[in-house]
């Protein structure tokens, strides 16, 4: 037997899977619930674990995916093709959207407070185990590896390679289809861009930009050439096009 309030864990018969196996009686949002551990069971194989306790959203036919061991602050949102491993801790005021493409979190990872997670249509999101995306930060359509350290503020663009054990310190910058190797550490507010990797300080400008220009975000990202005249016009049309597809979402309560 377990506590039915401090996480205590129940044998039993699984009728779905079919075994004998402990489960955690604990609620994915804050606060507790009073199912029973076979109907929590029940409500994850389903995909309906956490109705009515987390702000889940369905995006483009998609539903999320939420671990019964992970808990779930009820302010975040999760949205669309977004799998929640065991153990995940994702805090007040954090996104994790996609848009198109799949967000996959491991087991024991951290979301912590206002951070965004976002994948897009053509560039998904993979988050390894034991990993932690601190207040702020923002990851956009990059593969994050095991153990690695994402501080307060730090942005990660689509197409990034951050390698396990990686450290992304305070403000740091990882650019657009950069990679950092594993082991690497990005100092405060300084940025990551190119592969091969350059690590370059904030007033170094030109040297950021020749790397980045290279990389093309705009054609990378929205597939626009950056000469475009009106570049901005159709950046905003064509990419409120695609956000507009959320008017069709449904909250999943």
């Amino acid at each position: 037997n377990g506590h039915p309030t401090l996480g205590g864990h129940f044998a039993f018969t699984d009728t779905i899977a079919g075994y004998v196996t402990p489960v955690p009686r604990r609620c994915i949002a804050y606060g507790g619930t009073s199912l029973s551990p076979l109907d929590e069971r029940r409500r994850y194989a389903d995909g309906t674990y956490g109705k009515g306790a987390v702000m889940r959203f369905g995006h483009l036919g998609q539903e999320p995916r939420i671990h019964p061991d992970a808990v779930i602050a009820p302010t975040a949102v999760i949205s669309g093709d977004v799998s929640i491993g065991a153990g995940c801790q994702v805090l007040h005021g954090a996104v994790l959207t996609a848009e198109g493409s799949p967000i996959v979190v491991g087991p024991n990872t951290i979301v912590m407070e206002h951070a965004l997670v976002r994948a897009s249509s053509t560039h998904a999101v993979h988050v390894g185990s034991h990993t932690l995306i601190g207040p702020m930060a923002s990851v956009a359509g990059a593969d994050i590896g095991e153990e690695v350290f994402l501080a307060t503020g730090t942005r990660i663009f689509n197409g990034a390679e951050v390698g396990d054990r990686c450290e992304v310190r305070i403000n740091a910058v990882v650019h657009l289809r950069t990679v950092l190797p594993a082991g690497t550490v990005v100092p405060i507010s300084w940025v990551a861009v190119g592969d091969p990797l350059q690590i370059l300080p904030p007033d170094s400008h030109e040297e950021i930009w020749a790397a980045q220009k290279e990389l093309d975000f705009p054609g990378y990202v929205f597939g626009l050439d950056r000469d475009t005249p009106d570049l901005m016009v159709q950046l905003t049309e064509r990419y409120g096009r695609s956000l507009s597809r959320h008017s069709e979402d449904r909250r999943l309560d």
